[in-house]
Order: structure tokens, then sequence, then C-alpha cells
């Protein structure tokens, strides 16, 4: 089922522009209008879910695959030298869309892009503790 009110979904239906890239029956590739690097792109299901915690196993899988195809095909046509698949779920990770989406984001050696933090260094009895709180 469609959101109505989802810019993603309108772009699905075809009532809102967007440079598409690919697409096949479950999935639906384009131009990201605020692209980090040349030739960033998004991957959605045609369904709408709001993020990763809803969207279904199979359009998850479909936007999986897509999002593969589409990295390959642009290390072939780009030369990138990397690529990286970003997701957001909820406004404290940076999801502004609330339809499920995948970044594919070329990377080239001379990008700009830098990670927006740095990793800290873990203590072993906490990476232990955690371990323990997400194990079933």
């Amino acid at each position: 089922m469609n959101d109505g009110d989802c810019i993603f979904c309108k772009i699905v239906a075809g009532e809102l522009p967007a440079e598409r890239v690919d697409e096949d029956g479950h999935t639906i590739a384009f131009m990201d209008i605020n692209p980090w690097t040349r030739g960033h792109a998004l991957v959605i299901p045609r369904e709408h879910s709001r993020n990763l915690y809803e969207v279904g196993e199979d359009d998850l899988g479909h936007v999986a695959v897509a999002s593969k195809r589409l990295a390959r095909r642009m290390r072939d046509r780009f030369g990138c030298h990397g690529v990286n698949l970003l997701n957001s779920c909820e406004p404290a990770a940076w999801q502004t869309v609330f339809h499920f989406h995948v970044h594919v984001i070329p990377r080239f050696r001379d990008d700009p892009l830098r990670l927006p933090g740095s990793p800290l260094k873990a203590e072993a009895a906490e990476l232990a503790a955690v371990a323990a709180e997400l194990r079933d």
C-alpha cells in the first residue's frame, strides 16, 4: 500500500519527477537531488514502509539486490573506487523522508565526503556487556 502524502510514493506513481536510473517489479532507483558525491542515488521499494523497522523482508531483499546492481554499475561506468550504502532509520539517525530507502553513494579517492564522527575505543568488558544485551 502506498502513502498518498509520501514524496517517494509520488515518485513511484509518476506524480513527481525523478531521474530514474534503474527499476524492476519491486524497486526503483533514482538520483538524489542533494547528492553527497557525483552519482549518489536512492533505491526504494515500490511499496511504502516507513523505515527499516517496518519494511517487509521481501522488499528489504529486493532493495539489497537492486543496490548491489546499481553499485556495480557505478563502479563500471564511473570508475569509482568504492561505494557506501547508507540507511537512516528515524530522525535520530538522520531520516528525513519516511519511506524506506538506501543511499548508494559512489566514492572516489579525492571526494570530500568524510565520516561524521570518529570511532571510539571500546573496553572489552563493555563490548561483552553490550553483546550480552543483544543476544537472544
